[in-house]
């Protein structure tokens, strides 16, 4: 296994804690992100310790990625551990103040996989990315 790295910046016309509020409402993540439906699968439902399923696909054709909120701090910064069968590694949301309304959202993966499969999974892995953050941010408008 390898450490494959991915990032993304998009720039969000909203508060900085208007855009985590937002972002921070995991099951609100589905109405955004491409194809994906999100749910918290533990009691507690933010901070560290929070659990959640994400399903990307069509129908019953699809990924289950499962994680583990490891450090949440409010209104910056959200990190998780990816623990599913398929998907493994760890993955960042940091969000930077640009001005009183303007929001600097950074976005980012380690994904655990062997090169070339991260290389075949490499585009449709960022465009869906790029796609889910340009809908979350159109969100604001």
């Amino acid at each position: 296994m390898t450490s494959n790295n991915i990032s993304i910046t998009v720039i969000i016309k909203a508060p900085i804690q208007e855009v985590w509020n937002a972002l921070a409402h995991w099951e609100k993540q589905g109405d955004w992100m491409l194809q994906t439906k999100v749910w918290v699968t533990s009691q507690i439902t933010e901070g560290v310790g929070t659990d959640i399923s994400a399903f990307t696909g069509i129908g019953r054709l699809g990924i289950l990625d499962t994680m583990s909120v490891t450090t949440w701090q409010p209104p910056h910064t959200c990190e998780v551990v990816h623990s599913g069968k398929i998907i493994k590694g760890t993955g960042r949301f940091h969000l930077r103040q640009i001005d009183q309304s303007t929001t600097a959202f950074d976005w980012s993966e380690v994904v655990m996989a062997p090169r070339v499969i991260f290389l075949m999974i490499w585009p449709a892995l960022y465009g869906g990315v790029r796609i889910s953050l340009a809908r979350f941010s159109r969100t604001f408008r």
